[in-house]
């Protein structure tokens, strides 16, 4: 757990002054023996913050942090700790996967797994990093999302935002300044030195796989010296990062905020809430230690905790538009989308962090059935039925993926599927009518419906639909919960 020290010192409380938690309470006088001298008072310190205002602060920094930390944790586990089990590659160097995620992948939770994943950590302190695509088919999807360390969306390369052709864009940390150099076609700017930047490739099939490792092979990065064939700066210093994992962020919450604090400037946005922050000991250089608090700031601590996850939830549960079950909304986007709304980043990270943009995709997701019942892969099986010409309407593809509702990662089953998507309609079997019914269950429907089986959980369930590169002229899911096409609900059928 999370540790701070507190002592009593005659009739009040004061902290460690090597902790700044919660510093500022008055000392005691000294004892002063009477002289002939002049008597000299002990300089006074401003009160601290009281019990119930560490708890609104402790409150406003888990909401506002939740992002960054699991941020960090994914990085640590990418880039960092070569033990994690889910280590990438070093900084500045791209990853692909010539696989999709699988239950094994646990770093990320809500992963997709529809397309192979190549991924690159930028670490922009140095200087400016160039990433290069190639050409690719007009037919493939493929997208690069720029994220930064403040779970920003700060920009798009790919079939939508760039199109197909080849390009060379130049990503910047916050403070570099320059004039954009010949053969770049576009400039990003990062508002932290460190970033995921995360490339999504279309796989159509199995027997596709190689034509994907293609493309990905012609995913490059390299230095802006490298690109223009000049000397390169001096390397930034080597970073000794405090180790986190997803697993424990729940216990070191505070601590992993320090840390990534350190690698997140302050902006206009945020100046305020990171002076909160900072008057009860959360930041940069500090220790939000939590086990050596008094039994009355622990419980503030924790009840602050468990209140802010709670309003992420009921943000994740009703911020976003019904629709026959499924939640329809926007949660994801650039420094100009949130503009300072840290409840609904928080929700976007919890949701599924690292999501896209609605423009680029839209994530319907549910967790109940038409009569608003969660679903639970024990009690019930399932049906999701697309009326006939009412498929997902999407230049790119759909999806519909299955997690494990406590979790919210993929799950093991005899059949190794983990969603259903457009490109397998060619192999699924329609209805009568014309319509297309996705069976979800856990145990198999029988051979002859097989095909369109999505395996469940035997416990709580957590679907949630993708929708590439969305259509925005009718039939349409955009606007974002306002759009002429609507998800069909999923039905109990026994």
């Amino acid at each position: 757990m999370l540790t701070s020290p507190s002592k009593f010192l005659t009739t009040a409380v004061c902290f460690a002054a090597a902790l700044a938690l919660l510093l500022g309470c008055d000392k005691p006088a000294e004892s002063v023996v009477p002289t002939q001298a002049v008597k000299k008072e002990a300089p006074k310190r401003a009160p601290g913050p009281g019990i119930a205002e560490v708890k609104v602060i402790a409150e406003e920094a888990f909401i506002y942090g939740l992002p960054i930390v699991m941020n960090y944790a994914v990085m640590n586990a990418f880039v960092v700790d070569k033990n994690s089990g889910q280590y990438k590659a070093p900084f500045n160097t791209v990853s692909n996967e010539a696989r999709v995620f699988t239950y094994k992948d646990t770093a990320v939770v809500t992963p997709n797994s529809d397309t192979p994943y190549s991924m690159l950590w930028l670490d922009l302190r140095a200087e400016p990093m160039v990433i290069s695509v190639p050409a690719v088919d007009k037919k493939r999807y493929y997208s690069v999302q720029l994220i930064d360390g403040n779970a920003y969306n700060y920009g798009y390369i790919g079939s939508r935002a760039t199109g197909s052709g080849p390009g060379n864009y130049l990503v910047t940390g916050p403070d570099w300044t320059g004039d954009t150099p010949a053969g770049i076609n576009q400039v990003f700017r990062s508002t932290t030195p460190f970033g995921l930047t995360i490339f999504r490739t279309q796989l159509f099939n199995a027997a596709d796989m190689p034509n994907v490792v293609a493309v990905q092979a012609g995913y490059k990065a390299q230095a802006l010296s490298s690109f223009l064939k000049q000397p390169a700066p001096p390397p930034a210093p080597k970073i000794d990062f405090v180790p986190a994992s997803t697993a424990g962020i729940k216990d070191n919450f505070y601590a992993y905020l320090d840390a990534a604090l350190t690698f997140v400037p302050v902006t206009a946005e945020d100046r305020a809430i990171r002076a909160r922050m900072a008057s009860i000991g959360i930041g940069p250089g500090k220790t939000f230690e939590f086990k050596d608090l008094s039994l009355e700031h622990k419980a503030a601590v924790l009840l602050a905790m468990k209140e802010g996850d709670d309003k992420i939830d009921k943000v994740l549960a009703t911020g976003m538009k019904d629709i026959n079950g499924w939640n329809v909304g926007s949660l994801f986007g650039d420094r100009g989308f949130y503009n300072g709304d840290w409840l609904k980043r928080a929700a976007a990270a919890k949701g599924g962090i690292y999501g896209n943009d609605g423009v680029e995709a839209m994530y319907p997701m549910t967790r109940v059935d038409a009569s608003g019942t969660t679903l639970d892969g024990s009690k019930h099986s399932y049906a999701l039925t697309f009326p006939a010409g009412q498929l997902p309407p999407v230049n790119a593809f759909w999806s519909v993926t299955m997690y494990d509702g406590k979790t919210q990662l993929l799950i093991e089953n005899p059949i190794n599927r983990y969603l259903v998507n457009s490109p397998m309609l060619p192999g699924m079997k329609k209805n009568a009518d014309g319509s297309l019914t996705i069976h979800i269950q856990k145990d198999s429907p029988g051979k002859a419906k097989e095909a369109n089986w999505l395996p469940a959980p035997d416990g709580p369930i957590y679907l949630v639909m993708r929708l590439y590169w969305p259509k925005d002229t009718p039939p349409s899911i955009l606007p974002a919960g306002e759009g002429s096409w609507k998800p069909p609900a999923i039905t109990a059928v026994k």
